[in-house]
């Protein structure tokens, strides 16, 4: 049975914040989450492509989140809306998904993992990057 995506999405992030951490190695990623979330191998090894590719987009997320960000530095951004930002910032300017899809997924992220105040944060970061690199490319 093929995973939904928001539950696909979370072990993506996860795995982005578990790395980001802990340096943690895929085998254990694998082990620990397999039993904890009551996926399959094959999800995880799902999620773990995914978080290949956005980990391979990180220097030029994280340029434009910190191009972006106004009130804090990026090194100051906690590393859990850190993780949540290059998720939604990779969904939204690399892939097929819809740009509210790719913010809203991002902002349910944040209320589960971390705060509203944080949230509102994200919510901030990724419309102001749709609205500098998303809509100005579109109008060129």
């Amino acid at each position: 049975m093929a995973l939904p995506q928001q539950k696909l999405r979370e072990i993506v992030f996860q795995l982005l914040y578990s790395h980001d951490l802990a340096q943690a190695e895929d085998e254990d990623m694998i082990a620990m989450m397999m039993p904890q979330l009551e996926v399959t191998k094959k999800n995880i090894l799902e999620a773990l492509k995914r978080r290949k590719e956005v980990q391979e987009k990180f220097q030029e997320l994280d340029q434009l989140i910190a191009q972006t960000s106004d009130s804090y530095e990026f090194e100051r951004i906690p590393s859990i809306e850190r993780n949540i930002l290059r998720l939604g910032a990779f969904e939204l300017l690399f892939s097929s998904i819809p740009h509210k899809v790719a913010i809203a997924e991002a902002i349910r992220l944040t209320r589960k993992f971390a705060t509203p105040e944080a949230a509102a944060f994200v919510n901030a970061i990724l419309d102001k990057l749709y609205q500098t690199r998303v809509l100005a490319h579109a109008v060129v």
